[in-house]
């Protein structure tokens, strides 16, 4: 079992903070007064944490930890460091720190950083040989709050029963196939195919070939049989991402070979049998798209025999610094670059920020500092100016009654009061409620459900 080590450099940590680690990591902190006691501790066995204050001769302090990560490259270095320094932190982070805590803090600050160290000892040493044997569920799928479980609780129930539909709802961006590979490996099909398609990519006029395959002499061009991607899938899963953007004739076709466990290819009047499991994905209202008579109601039930929702990552924020630390490893492997770590009010800064593109969003962040940055912790003055503007915007503004609430807030609640007012004067008339509102009145009929207004009159 990993185990931390506190060096307690002429006892500069305070007495409570000295309390909360005791508590905190429990018996497997070890209190130790010399460096030299340190790297004995760490040359015996797997150090999880090293924690210490910053020794008076920076150059020894600096070889004390250069030494720690040659003997332990998984340890995580958390630096305590005087509230009241005047040495810049980003500086004195560059002797060779993870993560930094201040004396005197509260607990809640010291339980953060502890539990994001943690966090990064885990990733660091995913790749050790001890711990070679642990392979998570979803080892692509990044998450640990209550919203991510229950995402993960219901992959395995729909990993179980290899044969229903499922339809996967979720903004760009969060990861709608990584879910659907995650149903489909754990699965009783995961020894076949998995066979992806994104009906939005590919032309209209292409896509049909594409998924059914054709005969030759079909159209111009098909000069030979090709297979599509239902043959290829057969015995595993085929993914059908973007299905919202599927065009009707194409639909009904996928309607048979859900119903019927058959298809015909592109030119040809032989039926083929086939033995697949389709998972589909969206990010449309599909409701909405019915109403609108651009998707058939038909298909709708039949995909959604299961509806898996993926949450937005404005909806876990919580998730983001786990996401940061685990982007931050996997860019810097690959690109053979050193690691570096996100300070408190950089990931303070990121969690304001209302993330349109999700998870593929972030990815990109961290990807690109992994090209640009040349320090070992990311501040808020590293980051394209985006992300700080939305911190700035989305800073508290004093209400009526002397509390606080944001710009967002006030803004949907603002909404909810027109679009009920405009049911209430049309008699629950939608249509006639869009008119008066100036929207569409499909526009109308989501903003109706994603605020859960359902509770109005309905005509």
């Amino acid at each position: 079992m990993a185990e931390s080590v506190l060096l307690n450099i002429d006892n500069a940590v305070e007495a409570q903070l000295l309390e909360f680690l005791t508590q905190q990591l429990g018996a497997g902190l070890h209190l130790v007064q010399t460096a030299e006691q340190a790297r004995d501790i760490i040359r015996r066995g797997a150090v999880k944490l090293f924690l210490c204050s910053l020794g008076a001769d920076t150059i020894e302090f600096a070889a004390l930890l250069k030494s720690i990560k040659t003997i332990s490259p998984d340890t995580v270095i958390i630096l305590i460091i005087p509230q009241d320094t005047k040495a810049p932190i980003n500086e004195i982070l560059q002797i060779g720190a993870h993560f930094y805590l201040h004396v005197p803090s509260n607990s809640a600050e010291a339980a953060e950083i502890i539990q994001r160290a943690e966090q990064h000892y885990r990733i660091l040493s995913m790749d050790s040989s001890e711990h070679q044997d642990i392979v998570p569920d979803f080892p692509e799928i990044i998450g640990q709050t209550a919203k991510m479980q229950q995402l993960f609780d219901m992959i395995r129930l729909l990993a179980n029963d290899s044969d229903s539909t499922i339809l996967i709802h979720g903004e760009s961006g969060t990861g709608k196939e990584l879910v659907a590979k995650a149903v489909h490996n754990n699965s009783p099909r995961r020894h076949n195919n998995f066979v992806p398609i994104n009906c939005a990519a590919i032309p209209e006029d292409l896509l049909e070939s594409e998924l059914f395959g054709h005969i030759k002499g079909s159209f111009t061009g098909a000069t030979a049989h090709k297979k599509g991607r239902l043959h290829h899938a057969e015995g595993g899963t085929l993914f059908l991402d973007e299905i919202g953007d599927m065009k009707p004739l194409l639909q009904a076709k996928i309607l048979r070979v859900i119903q019927e466990k058959e298809f015909e290819p592109v030119g040809s009047v032989k039926s083929v049998k086939i033995d697949v499991r389709i998972v589909a994905a969206t990010h449309r209202n599909l409701e909405v798209a019915i109403e609108e008579g651009t998707f058939r109601e038909d298909l709708y039930y039949r995909l959604n025999v299961v509806p898996l929702l993926i949450p937005a990552l404005h909806q876990r924020r919580d998730d983001i610094p786990l996401l940061l630390d685990t982007f931050a490893q996997r860019f810097c492997r690959s690109k053979k670059r050193p690691l570096f770590s996100f300070a408190q009010s950089t990931i303070e800064c990121l969690q304001q920020y209302p993330w349109p593109g999700n998870v593929r969003e972030l990815e990109n962040l961290v990807q690109r500092l992994s090209i640009l940055h040349t320090g070992k912790i990311v501040f808020p003055d590293d980051l394209p100016e985006k992300y700080l503007l939305s911190s700035s915007n989305m800073a508290p503004i004093p209400d009526n009654s002397g509390g606080y609430t944001d710009f967002n807030t006030q803004v949907s609640e603002f909404e909810d009061r027109l679009i009920l007012q405009a049911l209430m004067k049309t008699g629950g008339n939608k249509k006639e409620a869009a008119e008066l509102l100036n929207l569409k009145r499909t526009t109308l009929l989501e903003k109706i459900k994603k605020k859960q207004l359902n509770k109005s009159p309905s005509k």
